[in-house]
């Protein structure tokens, strides 16, 4: 199964309450910190809702 590496590149603290939330589930708590998460479909909605905020690679 593929994995994301997730970034975290822009702060979320002037985004929506929503978005801050979501940064959060994805397990990105600090800047430039990155996670690696499953390629599933849940794990894309999510990216896509806050993409403005990460970077965002295969892995």
């Amino acid at each position: 199964m593929a994995n994301l590496k997730v970034t975290l590149v822009k702060s979320p603290i002037g985004a929506v309450p929503k978005h801050k939330r979501t940064v959060e589930a994805l397990g990105l708590r600090k800047l430039n910190k990155t996670v690696e998460l499953p390629d599933n479909a849940a794990t894309r909605g999510m990216i896509k809702q806050v993409e403005y905020l990460l970077k965002v690679e295969e892995a």
